[in-house]
């Protein structure tokens, strides 16, 4: 079955099933790959595959250990998604795929009426550029050095840069890498509470460097060129 990444023209998004995990963070863009085994998660996605199919991913804040099995606290920005593919298991588990769609502030945790928990969210849309020019150049910038650390990638991220759509904005476009690249929580964190596209460029561009310069790849960089 194809995987959908187009954002539907409208989000319901007053009540959306949370699903809280420890060390996770969902970009727009990304496809999260979830094994769903306790009880009451398994009837969020019951729940989810018979309605919308939309989940709000959050991380955890650090202590959550002391009541993990209640409500504890987590980050209140977080990823909405829709589960693009499932199968359940025999044990009643599920292993689902989440499509990452936008970055939301959870605005309202709803009354305990499931098993789960149920949010009320609010979609985060990027801010507008100061100078459009300096996005271009990033993001130039940035397929250049994607392309330099290709060697070292999987081959199914290799050619990244090449497969994203012109359309796709600035924003969505980081978005993107950053799903690829960033796997510490606390950085893809900071990535998904950043909404200057510009910020999130730049820092995808230093962090390529610095990976590059541990290879002993990197090149001293040229004044990135606004045109």
């Amino acid at each position: 079955m194809p995987v959908r990444l187009a954002i539907p023209s409208e989000l319901d998004l007053q009540a959306v099933p949370l699903f809280p995990l420890p060390h996770v963070v969902m970009l727009p863009g990304a496809l999260l790959p979830l094994h769903v085994f306790e009880a009451r998660y398994r009837e969020m996605t019951r729940d989810a595959l018979a309605g919308r199919r939309l989940l709000a991913v959050a991380r955890l804040k650090p202590g959550f250990e002391a009541n993990y099995q209640g409500r504890p606290p987590i980050y209140p920005v977080c990823g909405v998604g829709e589960i693009v593919r499932h199968e359940l298991r025999k044990d009643g588990c599920y292993d689902i795929l989440v499509a990452g769609l936008i970055r939301a502030n959870v605005r309202e945790e709803l009354p305990a009426t499931r098993k789960y928990r149920l949010v009320r969210v609010e979609s985060l849309r990027d801010g507008a550029a100061e100078d459009p020019r300096t996005l271009g150049a990033w993001q130039r910038e940035l397929s250049t050095l994607w392309d330099k650390l290709g060697p070292y990638l999987p081959s199914s991220v290799r050619d990244l840069c090449q497969r994203m759509s012109a359309n796709e904005s600035p924003g969505a476009w980081a978005d993107r890498i950053a799903a690829a690249l960033v796997a510490d929580p606390d950085a893809r964190q900071a990535l998904l509470e950043e909404l200057d596209p510009a910020a999130r460029l730049s820092s995808l561009v230093e962090r390529l460097h610095e990976l590059l310069s541990a290879l002993g790849e990197d090149r001293p960089s040229a004044n990135l060129q606004l045109n």
